[in-house]
């Protein structure tokens, strides 16, 4: 059992590069194109999520249902041909891609929630 879910990491891990590669083709619809982009930015852009990992059960639930989700849906709009030759790719590559904007995303995200709840408490706590 073990090493089924060890294949299944690692095929879940090409098939996020594969849809970064994805996103970046002229090939790739424009729907399938914007998910396949969240999807491998989210995954990619780890340790940061936009639930923290250090919040009780849903700091992983986010990375066990958005990563597998977000990947099923972007599968079933990426034409299956070519979503082999991304796959192949992706299996080419040995160096996952980095980005700093999927990772600046996440942070605004919390920057602007904070500055929401503090402008709130300001104004009802004061």
């Amino acid at each position: 059992m073990f090493e089924t879910i060890k294949l299944w990491a690692k095929s879940l891990k090409r098939d996020v590069v594969a849809l970064w590669i994805a996103a970046r083709d002229p090939r790739t619809p424009w729907l399938a194109k914007g998910i396949a982009a969240f999807v491998a930015a989210y995954a990619l852009s780890s340790p940061i999520d936009l639930i923290p990992d250090f919040i009780p059960v849903l700091g992983y639930l986010d990375d066990l249902l958005v990563v597998p989700l977000g990947i099923a849906v972007a599968l079933r709009l990426i034409p299956p041909a070519l979503m082999i030759e991304f796959r192949r790719e992706a299996g080419i590559r040995s160096i996952c891609p980095r980005s700093v904007v999927p990772a600046g995303f996440v942070i605004g995200v919390w920057l602007a929630a904070a500055l929401a709840f503090g402008y709130w408490f300001w104004l009802h706590v004061r």
